[in-house]
């Protein structure tokens, strides 16, 4: 994200994420917090559970988007920006552009998390490889594909159907 001079409500909502990530720390979490906001107000907060649920996916900018995402009664969050504590990791990232984010701050880069083993840089950069290149397998099956080719174009169908399309 490029730094841009942040308005007094931007700050005041980053520091509501860093108020939660410590409140986190200081109950044996993870320090990280987010903070969802739409239209000047705040729709739903989120902080990494990770080590209470057991849940690796349970960090602070997921949970703070699927409790906005209930809130406000859809998964499209277009107009909604995200205040986290720490640099989004890639696969919170992809959430939110997922769900139709398209603005986060954040206070602490990867590099202030690096010497207390909270970076994702390696990950990013492990990501930004070809798929041969990457730390992890990943393989195109065509042929499972092949054995049942119908199911995108009949989900869409029964989406129309449903409408009443």
């Amino acid at each position: 994200m490029e730094e841009t001079a942040m308005t007094d409500a931007s700050q005041s909502f980053l520091r509501e994420a860093i108020r939660l990530a410590r409140a986190n720390s200081m109950q044996g979490g993870r320090p990280f917090g987010a903070v969802v906001v739409k239209d000047g107000r705040i729709v739903a907060t989120g902080v990494n559970e990770i080590l209470a649920t057991g849940d690796p996916t349970a960090h602070a900018e997921l949970n703070a988007l699927r409790a906005t995402a209930r809130a406000l009664g859809s998964p499209n969050l277009r107009g909604c920006v995200v205040f986290a504590s720490g640099h989004p990791c890639p696969m919170c990232l992809a959430a939110m552009r997922l769900a139709g984010i398209t603005e986060v701050a954040y206070a602490y880069t990867n590099e202030d998390g690096a010497p207390y083993g909270l970076s994702t840089a390696a990950l990013y950069a492990d990501l930004a490889k070809p798929f041969a290149e990457q730390a992890m397998t990943i393989r195109h099956d065509a042929a499972a594909a092949q054995a049942d080719p119908g199911l995108y174009a009949d989900w869409q169908r029964e989406q129309r159907i449903g409408k009443g399309a």
